[in-house]
Parts: structure tokens; sequence; C-alpha cells
């Protein structure tokens, strides 16, 4: 998975490379937070429909009550997916207690539930962005629940 906002951590961290996401992860959890918290594209794209992401639930049910005119953009709809991904995971990180990010060995981010559970949440995102489903809200919903 490409995430070029990796390259800007690297820069604020002296260059080091090291062993990927995964290893930032481990030496600098609340960085990488950040930085997948970012969302660029996805941020940009709601707010020129008025709507401010701030990190919580009701955001996500906000974001799922958009017409979905993103589809109309078969290029940026990915990456658009992807951001919707790491919004969702940021709001399960900054609201369920004990909930943290977690690198697989592909490279992909995941939230990791105190129960051990794991949701993929980037593929839950560009679901969402393509399909509509599940919405963003109903998978907060339900890791939040257990």
């Amino acid at each position: 998975m490409n995430i070029p906002f990796l390259d800007n951590w690297r820069k604020r961290h002296d260059g080091t490379r090291g062993a990927g996401l995964a290893a930032a992860v481990e030496v600098d959890p609340e960085g990488v937070a950040e930085l997948l918290a970012e969302c660029e594209l996805l941020r940009v794209r709601v707010g020129q429909r008025g709507l401010e992401l701030d990190d919580t639930p009701a955001s996500l049910t906000a974001l799922d009550q958009l017409p979905p005119r993103w589809r109309d953009d078969p290029e940026e709809l990915p990456w658009l997916g992807n951001d919707a991904g790491l919004y969702l995971g940021t709001v399960l990180v900054r609201n369920v207690p004990g909930a943290a990010w977690h690198i697989w060995p592909s490279g992909q981010p995941v939230v990791r539930l105190p129960s051990g559970r794991e949701i993929d949440v980037v593929e839950a995102g560009l679901d969402w962005a393509i399909t509509g489903s599940p919405e963003l809200s109903q998978v907060y919903a339900e890791s939040a629940e257990g």
C-alpha cells in the first residue's frame, strides 16, 4: 500500500527508514496515528460540502449521509475510499478505549480492538466509497460494542 504521507514522517525523524510503517508504530505510535488521521483528500472533499470532520462517531454518520459524488471520478475513488477507511480507524482509535493502530506484515494498517479483533478499516472505507455499504457509522458501532 502506498502511503505518501509516511515520507513526511520519515523526514521529521531524520529520514530513517527502518522496517517501514510497522516499525514506526512501535517507535512512535502517536506520530503514526497523527499521520494516519490526516486523510487530506477526504477532509478537503467533505469540507467543500460544508462538513468538518471532528474525529467523532457523529461525523461518521454525517459522512454516511453525503451524496456519493466521489463515485463520478474513478481515479479519485480509491484514494477517497482509502482516506475514508483511515478516518474510520482514527475515530475508532480516538473514541474506543484500548483501540490502537496495528500494521499487518503486508503493510496494511488495521485497528486492533481491546478484544484482539482487528478491523481492516481501509477495506471498509473502500467498500463504503464504492458501494455505500457498510456505512462507516455501522462499522464503528459494531466495532465499539465489544
